[in-house]
């Protein structure tokens, strides 16, 4: 029998939902329970495919495919569950199977309404691919108040209602403002906010308040009297210096506690948090730090390379070192005088991306890599460009680029056209559909023994997710070859190169896919360690 956590947020966006569902997921974990998370989202995208990374941030991808929103990063990176297309549902793919239905009659002429139609088809995701989990934590995105929420959180009000308030627990996310001028802590959003939800008929048992300073015991007495729950319910929900530190903060504050005398469920044995603590302990007391530049275009917006991010982070712990990231845009060094901004750095990263915008810039980037021994990690578009830099410098090819940036004779990069997917053959168009057509999911890649990326691996055959639509032509393998390309990963039928590196190189790897979608603080991704020891030891060499 599956139990439902339903995480709500109020007064502002980006209180860390997510963050939360995401901690209390690992507590539940940690206390031997078997959890799910899921993440609803208002808006009316079908899903963030299609969506500016400047807008949205990245586009988390699962290993069946699913373009997908980014907190389904965080719960991976917390429990380690893998998330698959059931786990994330926008309101235009409610919407969409909604209206599909009634157009194939499936309604049998009644009325479409929201009211049951839109909100039985959202009950229906939340409790669907389910199978032996204890708990299912799902986070409803946006805010309470907006309009375009209005149907996923009716949906959750009506659950409580059909599987009984002995399985559903509501939990709200708020905001404890401080007034400098006044020199206090605010209840009155937080009091607001739990009204607004409960003018929609939703009681929530628990309250985690985002705060900036400690809540003083008194505030959390007026919390709890004016949003009928109990002292011990109002949970303080601090800013800290790494996410990795949530997990523990809040089985301190009584979160995981709490959740268990809801369920009536044993507070004994308490979770082992040795593991995060160890995590923490390496974050705040590095044995060095390291430098490395991350030469992107979607810079302004740095949840744009969320899960890279991370990732690095995660490489840093294995290594035991800070990573210090340079977050550089790409088109400022299309002006060859930037260049120096690359010479205090122990690693260049060119992330994934899309478009001719800045690609010369990271094309730049690459060549100062390849040519200082400053190691260098690619990855999709980054490692094409790793691919195009060697054809034009390497490879007496100087108009080498790809087709993705108009057509050329001596397109180095093309658009597929088709692909093995399991059984099947993909087959897409230049001028189809933009949205969820891309070579999508988790991928197998054979790996050339004798190569770095067979060491770092230590197999033969790995499996990585994938978000692409262009690959290295292969008409090209041999000419690049002679320049030094080696294509030291291939799909299994030899057609598709995976993973490129340079033996005159110290560290010098691009890959067709995106690790840090598989990357986690309790088990970094061996690119990810790999890259950042090369780091550790160039640093050392300065």
């Amino acid at each position: 029998m599956t139990r439902f956590i339903f995480v709500t947020g109020g007064v502002v966006s980006s209180l860390g939902k997510g963050l939360a569902s995401s901690a209390l997921g690992s507590l539940l974990q940690a206390r031997g329970y078997k959890v799910r998370l899921r993440k609803l989202d208002p808006y009316l995208n079908v899903d963030p495919g299609t969506m500016s990374p400047t807008q949205h941030g990245e586009v988390y991808v699962t290993d069946d495919g699913a373009e997908t929103d980014l907190d389904l990063g965080h719960y991976e990176r917390f429990t380690g569950v893998a998330s698959r297309q059931s786990d994330n549902a926008t309101s235009g793919r409610i919407y969409s199977s909604v209206i599909s239905k009634e157009r194939h009659g499936d309604y049998l002429g009644a009325t479409v309404q929201v009211i049951p139609h839109i909100t039985d088809a959202i009950k229906d995701f939340v409790c669907a691919d389910l199978g032996d989990e204890d708990f299912c934590l799902c986070e409803i995105g946006g805010t309470v108040g907006d309009i375009e929420s209005l149907p996923f959180l009716e949906a959750i009000r009506q659950l409580r209602n059909d599987l009984g308030a002995e399985r559903c627990l509501f939990v709200h996310v708020t905001l404890l403002p401080y007034i400098k001028s006044a020199g206090e802590l605010k209840t009155k959003p937080t009091q607001h906010s739990v009204k607004e939800l409960l003018s929609v008929g939703i009681q929530p048992e628990i309250l985690l308040c985002r705060a900036d300073r400690t809540i003083p015991e008194n505030e959390r007495k007026k919390i709890a009297l004016f949003c009928n729950i109990k002292p011990e319910c109002v949970i303080e929900a601090l800013d800290m210096d790494t996410i990795y530190a949530v997990p523990v903060k809040y089985h301190e504050q009584g979160l995981d506690e709490q959740v268990m005398r809801y369920f009536k469920l044993p507070s004994e044995p308490k979770p082992n948090l040795t593991p995060w603590k160890n995590i923490v302990q390496r974050i705040r007391e590095p044995e060095g730090e390291v430098t490395i530049a991350i030469v992107g275009k979607y810079t302004s917006l740095l949840d744009s390379y969320k899960s890279l991010a991370e990732a690095l982070t995660h490489g840093g712990v294995a290594n035991n070192v800070r990573v210090n990231l340079k977050w550089l845009d790409s088109q400022v060094f299309e002006n060859p005088e930037t260049l120096h901004y690359l010479d205090d750095v122990d690693g260049i990263l060119v992330p994934g991306g899309f478009g001719e915008r800045g690609a010369e810039g990271k094309i730049r980037a690459v060549q100062v890599a390849r040519e200082k021994k400053i190691p260098y990690f690619g990855i999709c578009f980054g490692m094409q460009l790793a691919v195009i830099e060697a054809a034009r410098n390497l490879a007496g090819i100087p108009d080498a680029t790809s087709s993705e940036f108009g057509p050329s004779k001596s397109a180095v990069i093309g658009l597929m056209t088709e692909w093995i997917k399991g059984d099947k053959i993909e087959v897409r168009k230049s001028n189809g559909d933009l949205g969820g057509t891309m070579r999508l999911g988790a991928y197998p890649c054979h790996l050339v023994p004798g190569t770095k990326v067979h060491e770092i691996y230590g197999t033969d055959v790995i499996h990585e997710r994938h978000r692409h639509r262009y690959e290295v032509n292969t008409t090209y393998r041999k000419v690049l070859e002679k320049a030094g390309v080696v294509f030291c990963g291939m799909s299994p039928d030899g057609q598709l190169p995976e993973m490129i590196e340079r033996k005159d190189h110290p560290w010098f790897v691009g890959v067709q896919f995106h690790p840090e979608l598989k990357s986690k603080p309790l088990d970094p991704h061996p690119l990810f360690r790999s890259f950042i020891e090369a780091a550790v030891k160039k640093s050392r060499l300065v």
